[in-house]
């Protein structure tokens, strides 16, 4: 509104505006809080805030002051300040607008709702002379000039600088206006298949079908959610129908229908999932908390402003776990603060901070709110402070003592959100004595590693602090002092705390026995939790960590080096069962956006309970299954993405993607739609449908939809979990990246959800569920058999017909049946008889071509295909060089060894030859030849063992060039199909030309014959039998050509099938030649070795065998690059040692390919 709008209406309201509104319309939707009193953001204009405060002498002007915060994001909000004229209406104000605006049926309301509010928005838009700009129209729509044509067809004013009456400007002119702008024909074809067929209205019995086969939820219990009746599909017709007269006769129009699609009763997602639905009595460690990490941070994690107003923001989104990190304030004042530590983050006060959490904790949500405090204060007094402003202001929410059915004993389960309701519970690190500081790392004096005895973080509200707060002053701080003097000798220089040192290991339950004793899960000691980095909870998954979860609470915070403030996917950590999934809400990117749609649900409280079995300790789970879990249904999901409406206001293409995020085996990640042409308006897409085949854990999984423009960037999205998605047409009203609702952006989409069904069930499933339809369907099959067994050139052979194209034969009988002569036209039944069927047809026959699709092996023989296994060849003989080459020089290596070792036995033995001749002792003699064979026979060993690990590497690498050469070779050979395939189609097209030119001419030499032959009077006679004949024949020959197209497109996708299955053979044959060569590698490599002892050392060189004939090329009726498997002797000795030393390179392929 403008300010004038602004000032009568708040005036009227009892408000006055202090300060200039920075925006038009303020949408309820968008805003973010309200606030009173002390905590209401005063101006910062110092004339006003003087008026403010010295008007009629009050001294309680601040509870006449109401701000209203707003913004996108939770760092760049906004203020807009108001003043009540009396006492007491500010504080009715900021309660009723904080409602409305957080109300969650608003904030997800209906295509319609959103629509009406556009038109609201446009109508409290005017000009000073009271009229509705045409410019704010064209600003909202990215197709200026349609705009403008849509307006004038409306028989509005369309010039950009004039204005439209608003008394002109209707409801029911603006949804004229947007039928004009968006013609909706995807939405006309659904309403002529579901049953109008070229009539413009559907019956009721028709609508009753539509919404109970296609809208309704087929995993329903009928029993329980019983399909609607006729009364209440009357009753929805009778809220969308206008035409009384329709109405008599129980029938809906297309635009009636339209709102309906975009109505409350057909939202995609059913509005009681917004609400509180889950079970709120169970343990705190039953259900996920939304959790924040660094919640004081507004940008980076090194540099950047630290904020109070952020502990607001967050806890306004539902978060119910947020971060202190407390450190000791400087003198004079000695405040507490908080900030992150070593690091250039600014600091804020801790008093602040927490007397902000008390005016924030339970706006959104009544549910337990836990304050992770990572205390690093060693002052006594400062530590005394914190105690006394958590008591004086949290004061009956403070959770102090423990209660009493809950006492801090083994094998007690936590209190459940429903029983701390309204409660402030405080996490913190449990004391723990004789710390030292060793090396970053913490450890126990006596040098065992504090992991034996781990660490856990505790709430201070469970017990332990409880006593804390009551004794408050010397008493806390000096308690708090002891176990926080280690702290000051911690400096990790990472910019992280020390958190990440203090981490209670994850137990594997496989190998409980084997734990340590001290750990909490062993103790059982419930009310103790563990907080650990993302990368030690990564590396925890593959522990069982969802057996741990079932009874004790545990916290993932993102890893130190994430300095710019990114996070990681928590579904990661969902996905096993982790409470407190802890992510930079400063930072609205993909993972914060998961976290936001997710926590959306259950009435934004903060807390969502875990599936069933995550939950029972007489269930087991494995996040990882690629099975159906026992218990839970699977499900299938496919969607349609049909058109988009009002995406964006640029003229730009956009496209839509599709993911899901769930288990590893439901993750699917991304179907992506075409992009628009240029049309962000209202494109239509209406192509194929994602289908997401077997979703594993439905409860746990979340379909995304989200639109970005051509360059990518971000549209809007929408998060919906797959239990609760509602199958058929429905509009998704978009979001931006806080999870706020954007007016215009739209899509319609088709959905169908249903109960996972195997492939080998597929079939008899569908026979149940429409028995008739699959008699049909076998009845169609078995004729369509028949017919593929019918021979067409049974009769005999086939002539090739002069100048007609490759593949072209004319058979002697037709392939097809020609069909029956149809009925003529008026005009000519009075035309004597045709001739007999079987002439015409012979007729048509002599005229009439078979087109054969080119067979695999012909395709082989293109050029393209024959290049490619060429230069296949080439690439296997250059790996055989460099193998044979290694071989070569580790034989070279080892013969030089060998003949070094035995100059050094030769020379020892020779030297106490001599000596014997003296002392004639023989038997040192005889050892020494005992140490020479000994000796030989390790360099033997050695040189096998080295010979077998570089041949099977030489096999490894093979393998790999094989097997990319055969999926290169069976994507090239496809990809020469489908070009001949279409270049054979094209070429159809003019056969059929030809065709019937020829018939044509055949039959006009005959009439001329008949003519020539005739008397004069007979010529009329012959003329109409000539049309007769030609029509008829005409016909024949077209429908004998459509069959024969539609024939050789089923040949066609044959030869594709056969090449794709082809692929599979040869990995197959491959698989098996490269294990049978690798079983016959250690015989061969020792029959070599005796070769090589038996034969002379010059005769060490190792080449294979040849093979029996000379390969100049790949061989032509093969689809794959020609490896060959050679008889793999090792016995064949060559004389090549004197080649290898040269530089010449080997010549033969089967020099290079014997080996192998």
């Amino acid at each position: 509104m403008k300010q004038k709008k602004w000032g009568k209406l708040i005036r009227d309201m009892c408000l006055e505006v202090l300060s200039e509104p920075e925006v038009e319309i303020l949408d309820l939707s968008h805003i973010r809080d309200t606030r009173t009193g002390k905590f209401a953001k005063m101006p910062k204009d110092q004339r006003i805030r003087d008026m403010l405060f010295s008007s009629k002498g009050d001294t309680n002007s601040d509870s006449r002051l109401l701000t209203v915060v707003y913004g996108n994001d939770l760092v760049n909000i906004s203020f807009l300040n108001f003043q009540a004229v009396q006492d007491g209406y500010c504080k009715v104000w900021t309660d009723e607008l904080f409602k409305l605006s957080t109300n969650m049926l608003s904030q997800n309301a209906s295509r319609n709702i959103f629509l009406l509010k556009v038109y609201t928005k446009l109508k409290l838009q005017v000009n000073q002379d009271g009229k509705i700009p045409v410019k704010n129209i064209l600003k909202m729509f990215s197709d200026k000039k349609r705009v403008e044509m849509a307006l004038e067809h409306c028989g509005l004013v369309y010039n950009r600088v004039e204005g439209i009456k608003p008394d002109d400007f209707t409801w029911e002119m603006f949804q004229n206006f947007l039928n004009k702008l968006s013609p909706r024909p995807e939405v006309e074809r659904i309403f002529v298949e579901l049953g109008s067929k070229g009539k413009p209205f559907l019956s009721l019995d028709q609508l009753t079908d539509f919404i109970n086969r296609k809208q309704r939820d087929s995993r329903l219990n009928e029993v329980l959610y019983p399909p609607l009746k006729r009364e209440q599909v009357r009753q929805l017709m009778e809220r969308y129908e206008t035409n009384t007269s329709q109405l008599e006769r129980d029938q809906i129009s297309l635009m009636s229908f339209t709102k309906y699609l975009g109505g409350e009763e057909n939202s995609v997602v059913p509005p009681e999932r917004l609400d509180i639905i889950d079970d709120m009595n169970q343990p705190l460690s039953h259900y996920f908390i939304n959790s924040s990490h660094n919640t004081y941070l507004t940008m980076g994690q090194l540099t950047g402003p630290s904020s109070v107003e952020m502990y607001r923001q967050v806890l306004l989104t539902g978060c119910r776990c947020i971060e202190l990190d407390c450190w000791k304030g400087r003198p004079p004042e000695e405040e507490p603060i908080i900030t992150h530590g070593f690091t250039m983050t600014t600091e804020i006060s801790f008093k602040e901070v927490i007397e902000a959490i008390a005016e924030s904790a339970f706006k959104t949500s009544p549910y337990p709110l836990i304050l992770s405090f990572e205390n690093h204060v060693d002052s006594a007094k400062q530590q005394a402070k914190m105690a006394e402003y958590c008591r004086s202001m949290f004061g009956d929410a403070l959770l102090i003592d423990p209660l009493d059915k809950y006492p801090l004993v083994p094998g007690q389960q936590l209190p459940s959100p429903q029983e701390l309701m309204g409660k402030i519970l405080i996490k913190n690190k449990k004391k723990h004595h004789h710390r030292a500081s060793n090396g970053g790392s913490i450890r126990r004096k006596d040098g065992t590693d504090e992991q034996s005895s781990p660490l856990h973080d505790c709430r201070l509200s469970d017990g332990d602090v409880g006593q804390l707060m009551s004794n408050g002053g010397e008493k806390l701080a000096g308690r708090m002092t002891k176990d926080l003097d280690i702290r000051k000798s911690i400096d990790r220089g990472d910019g992280e705390s020390d958190e990440e040192e203090e981490e209670e290991p994850i137990p594997d339950p496989k190998k409980h026995n084997n734990t340590d004793e001290g750990t909490a899960y062993k103790r059982n000691k419930f009310f103790e939790m563990s907080s650990f980095v993302e990368t030690k909870g990564m590396d925890t998954l593959k522990n069982s960590p969802s057996e741990y979860n079932k009874k004790q609470l545990s916290r993932i915070y993102p890893k130190g080096t994430r300095v710019d403030s990114s996070n990681y996917m928590p579904q990661l950590f969902w996905n096993v069962g982790c409470q407190m999934v802890a992510l930079n809400f400063q930072t609205l990117d993909l993972a914060m956006q998961l976290n936001m749609g997710t926590f959306e649900y259950n009435g934004r409280c903060g807390y969502l309970l875990k599936p069933e079995f995550m939950r029972r300790m007489d269930k087991h789970f494995d996040p990882f299954t690629m099975d159906i879990v026992d218990g839970i249904v699977a499900n299938t999901v496919k969607v349609k993405i049909i058109s988009g409406q009002f995406l964006c206001d640029k003229k730009v293409g956009v496209f839509v993607e599709v993911d899901m995020f769930g288990l590893p085996a439901d993750t699917k990640r991304k179907y992506r739609t075409k992009t628009s042409n240029n049309n962000s308006l209202d494109p239509v897409w209406d192509d194929e449908t994602f289908v997401f085949n077997k979703v594993v854990l439905p409860t746990l999984a979340s379909l995304r939809v989200v639109v970005y423009e051509e360059n990518g960037k971000f549209i809007g999205h929408r998060i919906l979990p797959v239990s609760a998605l509602r199958p058929g047409y429905h509009y998704i009203c978009l979001k931006n990246e806080l999870n706020q609702s954007l007016l215009l952006p739209s899509l319609l989409v088709y959905t169908e959800v249903q109960d996972y069904i195997p492939n080998q069930h597929q079939e008899y499933a569908e026979a149940l569920t429409n028995p008739i339809r699959h008699l049909s369907l076998l009845a169609q099959r078995e004729r369509q058999l028949l017919a593929l067994m019918e021979d067409p050139t049974e009769d005999g052979p086939t002539k090739l017909e002069e100048g007609s194209v490759p593949g072209v034969i004319i058979p002697a009988e037709p392939i097809f049946p020609l069909p029956s002569s149809p009925t003529l036209p008026v005009g000519l039944n009075e035309v004597n008889p045709l001739p007999s069927g079987p002439q015409k047809e012979d007729l048509v026959n002599t005229i009439f071509k078979v087109i054969e699709p080119e067979s695999i092996e012909e395709l082989k023989h293109h050029n393209s295909y024959q290049k490619l296994l060429k230069k296949q060849c080439k690439d296997l003989k250059e790996l055989h060089k460099k193998h044979l080459k290694k071989m070569l020089a580790l034989s070279k290596e080892q013969k030089t060894r060998s003949n070094q070792l035995n100059s050094d036995l030769q020379r020892k033995q020779s030297q106490m030859e001599k000596q014997m001749r003296s002392s004639l002792k023989k038997k040192e003699l005889k050892e020494l030849e005992l140490e020479l064979q000994r000796q030989a026979e390790l360099v033997r060993e050695e040189h096998m063992q080295k010979l077998l690990l570089l041949r099977q590497g030489h096999l490894q690498v093979e393998k790999e060039l094989k097997q990319n050469h055969l999926i290169e070779a069976n994507k090239k050979l496809r990809e020469i199909a489908q070009e001949c395939q279409a270049v054979q189609i094209k070429k159809l097209k003019e056969v059929c030309d030809k065709e019937k030119k020829d018939l044509q001419k055949v039959l006009d030499k005959k009439r001329l014959n008949n003519i020539t032959e005739a008397k004069k009077a007979d010529v009329d006679d012959i003329n109409r039998k000539h049309i007769n004949e030609s029509v008829n024949l005409i016909r024949q020959l077209e429908e004998s050509q459509g069959k024969r197209q539609d024939k050789l497109k089923a040949l066609h996708k044959d030869v594709l099938q056969k090449i794709e299955e082809e692929i599979s053979l040869n990995q197959a044959r491959l698989m098996r030649e490269c294990e049978a060569d690798q079983k016959r590698l250690p015989d061969e490599i020792s029959q070599y070795l005796q070769d090589l002892e038996s034969k002379g050392p010059r005769k060490d060189c190792l080449i294979g065998q040849t093979n029996d004939g000379p390969s100049s090329g790949p061989p032509s009726n093969s689809s794959t690059p020609p490896y060959s498997s050679p008889d793999h002797s090792w016995s064949n000795m060559s004389t090549m040692l004197d080649s290898s030393t040269s530089n010449s390179p080997l010549k033969s392929e089967s020099d290079t390919t014997g080996v192998y």
